[in-house]
């Protein structure tokens, strides 16, 4: 495990609230929230409020819209205790429509 990710690590109470903060940010594209999707890869919060959503697209080609971002640190920021919200967009691993919630595969009309 690196320094800069704690994945597998379980999240901590602020990040599980960051979490659900984010579940109120739709994908304008699909009508989903990120978390349902399977966007948001790792969450973390230090010490100082600060906060890092490390996260992908549903493609490289989908950008990281200035209404998006915004919506992300809105709902970020919403969560009592962080000041701070930085980004970290990655295309490792890939998304695909594995890593869709059950929820997002219904709503979408995906079976299996």
């Amino acid at each position: 495990m690196s320094a800069d990710q704690n994945e597998g690590a379980p999240f901590s109470p602020i990040e599980n609230k960051v979490m659900a903060a984010l579940e109120n940010v739709i994908d304008p594209e699909l009508g989903i929230d990120l978390v349902n999707l399977g966007l948001i890869y790792d969450v973390q919060v230090y010490e100082e409020g600060e906060c890092l959503i490390t996260m992908t697209l549903t493609t490289m080609g989908c950008p990281l819209g200035d209404l998006l971002n915004s919506k992300i640190n809105k709902a970020v920021k919403s969560v009592d205790g962080i000041t701070e919200c930085d980004i970290n967009l990655v295309w490792e691993p890939a998304w695909d429509m594995s890593k869709m919630s059950r929820f997002a595969k219904i709503a979408l009309g995906i079976h299996g």
